[in-house]
């Protein structure tokens, strides 16, 4: 069973790695209800405690998915959901307009925020949900609001711990001094390092954990074979693959950092939960550092 890491200075010890559900049925393409609830129980036996889902992500059929494949096995799993993408037309919110160039809008408005965890609590059919994060902050509503109407989600029982997701160190800051703010969750790979700037150094401070979305790098493979082909001569080095060298780069970045791949191939879970036992020398660390140092990121993400 998958080593465990204490999420931030007030969270639970949850697995190394978790897992994002972004990719199953319900959310770009899908890949076939039972196959995706699979999925998800090959996670949990694999010891990715946490699942990670959003309202957003196939417009809330997602989230209905993982409450569907956690029935039974509640007990196992730490859910981490998302609010504020609102598509609906007649909802009001602020304008916002993606990477991928999808028209959607923002809303953090106390009201809504309400409104939003009764219906991911719906969808996901439980009573309460581990880890709600702010999806995104909405430019319309100072961050006070909307982690206010959080912290009252707190009180009333029916979320455990608060979080934010592709936010600021500024932000984190703001709503931190509202109430305590668990964990962050931001684009974060080798290949994509924007976060070691101000963020990390920021959440450290805060004792803040941060989860990593995209930790194998989107499609950087795909678009950079020039400094990938070095990077999977290490892995073959190693004899292992270049997910788990990934991976396994991004957990040795601090224990406070848990990265959550996403797959729709049972077989990929226990591959990638193999990362969490590769130890990796100063040496190796420090020659894969060299084919991506910050500062060299490329392309655009949308979670």
């Amino acid at each position: 069973m998958m080593a465990k890491r204490k999420l931030a200075w007030n969270g639970p010890e949850i697995g190394y790695l978790g897992y994002d559900a972004m990719v199953l049925e319900g959310c770009y393409g899908g890949s076939g209800i039972e196959r995706a609830i699979d999925v998800v129980h090959r996670a949990l036996d694999a010891g990715m405690t946490m699942i990670d889902t959003a309202d957003a992500y196939g417009n809330g059929h997602n989230e209905a998915l993982v409450g569907k494949a956690l029935r039974g096995r509640r007990d196992e799993a730490f859910i981490a959901t998302k609010f504020g993408i609102v598509f609906d037309e007649e909802e009001s919110g602020t304008d916002f307009l993606t990477g991928w160039n999808l028209p959607l809008k923002i809303n953090g408005r106390s009201e809504y925020v309400r409104k939003a965890l009764d219906i991911s609590l719906r969808r996901l059919d439980v009573e309460e949900i581990d880890l709600w994060y702010m999806h995104y902050t909405d430019p319309g509503t100072p961050i006070e609001e909307t982690v206010g109407a959080m912290e009252d989600a707190v009180r009333a029982g029916k979320v455990r711990y608060l979080g934010l997701s592709n936010v600021t160190a500024e932000e984190v800051r703001r709503a931190h001094a509202i109430h305590p703010i668990t964990a962050v969750h931001y684009e974060y790979s080798l290949w994509r390092r924007e976060a070691e700037e101000d963020l990390l150094p920021t959440l450290r401070e805060l004792g803040i954990s941060l989860v990593a979305w995209s930790p194998l790098g989107s499609d950087f493979a795909k678009t950079n074979r020039d400094r990938f082909e070095p990077f999977m001569g290490i892995a073959k080095e190693l004899g292992i693959t270049p997910a788990q060298l990934a991976l396994a780069w991004v957990l040795h970045q601090g224990d406070d950092i848990i990265p959550v791949p996403g797959t729709r191939r049972p077989e990929r879970i226990d591959e990638n939960a193999k990362a969490a036992d590769i130890a990796l020398d100063i040496t190796t660390l420090h020659r894969i550092d060299e084919l991506a140092r910050p500062g060299m990121s490329e392309g655009a993400a949308f979670v």
